[in-house]
């Protein structure tokens, strides 16, 4: 009895932190909405989506703020919930798109496409970003592999790769600067000019995604339980990296079409979503996507307030925000490995019935 009302406690509060996290996910939503260089009340931002038909007010908000929040939105959580796959197939804390270079290879494969294809925005560069990001992780996990994988080796090719494919990127704007006029701040990350027309080109891609995370959550808490238990507990263990693998790299290609190169989101909303919820990734993947789009939210909204009247790129505001995270999470782990616990042992430890 004792033990299943402790299962009970357990769900309930995990279910209340996501509740949290989705008032979080709305305030964010709504001071996306209303704060710029042109602040605006909650009750000037209803008249101008629901009253008005027209004016200034309609202009800014339905128009340039409201496609904003909204690809805001799901950027945050396409980066968290890709984050969350990579840390539960790779079993190192520190990956993430943008530290290992998925990000990476996506905006390379995505700007190649642009200079081979020009002019054909909406339709090339998802594909050709999933490609490279797909590409990417696979060969980052094929070199980290060796009788299984090791986190420090893992973390080392990522970099490398991220740092060939950063100077494939700035090579492409060197010697395309025409045909790549738009992309000057991709590197950096940010949403400013989006539209509605990147919200529909994003959302397919970014629904898939979540929705095959969800999917897929179960197999990975198996996944942590190690190789050889997963596998005698029936599960494909190599199919299901892989499916992990494949939908990390879609939603990683999805948000780097429209935001471009951010930083660390995948990083630093997996870890902090998991002190609230655990590591149960049937709450940690719901829960790193309401984080996610909240962070990206309040930072892009931050950017637009900091400095009036210049807007400071959302990229700029997570790479202060993840360094020093980054930092932490990487002393944090020295100081376990040295005592002899790694990171997903405890993981395992605590998933198990």
């Amino acid at each position: 009895m004792a033990m299943h009302l402790d299962g009970g406690h357990r769900i309930a509060a995990r279910l209340t932190a996501l509740t949290l996290l989705a008032g979080l996910c709305a305030l964010a939503f709504l001071l996306s909405i209303g704060a710029g260089a042109v602040n605006l009340s909650l009750g000037e931002v209803w008249r101008a989506l629901f009253v008005e038909t027209s004016g200034v007010r309609r202009q800014i908000v339905f128009n340039l703020r409201l496609p904003r929040a909204l690809a805001g939105a799901m950027v945050g959580a396409c980066l968290a919930v890709s984050g969350v796959l990579l840390q539960a197939v790779m079993r190192n804390p520190l990956a993430s798109p943008s530290v290992i270079g998925v990000s990476s290879g996506a905006g390379f494969f995505g700007m190649l496409a642009m200079v081979l294809v020009p002019g054909n925005l909406y339709a090339v560069l998802p594909p050709a970003a999933f490609f490279g990001g797909l590409v990417t992780t696979l060969a980052i996990y094929l070199l980290a592999w060796r009788n299984g994988i090791n986190p420090t080796r893992m973390i080392l090719a990522g970099v490398a790769t991220s740092t060939f494919l950063r100077a494939g990127v700035d090579a492409l704007m060197v010697f395309f600067p025409d045909q790549l006029a738009g992309f000057v701040s991709f590197s950096v990350g940010g949403l400013s000019g989006v539209t509605w027309r990147h919200v529909w080109m994003l959302l397919p891609y970014a629904a898939a995604g979540l929705f095959f995370a969800v999917l897929l959550s179960q197999r990975l808490n198996i996944l942590l339980l190690g190789d050889e238990a997963a596998t005698g507990l029936g599960l494909h263990v190599e199919r299901t990296r892989l499916l992990a693998i494949a939908v990390s790299a879609l939603l990683a290609a999805a948000s780097v079409s429209v935001a471009g190169l951010l930083s660390f989101v995948g990083l630093i909303a997996p870890h902090l979503i998991r002190m609230l919820v655990g590591t149960d990734e049937r709450y940690l993947v719901p829960g790193a996507a309401l984080g996610g789009a909240a962070l990206v939210m309040l930072c892009d909204t931050l950017g637009r307030v900091v400095a009036p009247p210049i807007e400071v790129p959302v990229g700029i505001i997570l790479a202060i925000l993840g360094a020093p995270f980054f930092l932490y999470v990487l002393r944090g782990r020295s100081k376990r490995d040295v005592a002899g616990k790694t990171y997903y042992h405890q993981l395992r430890r605590k998933n198990r019935p």
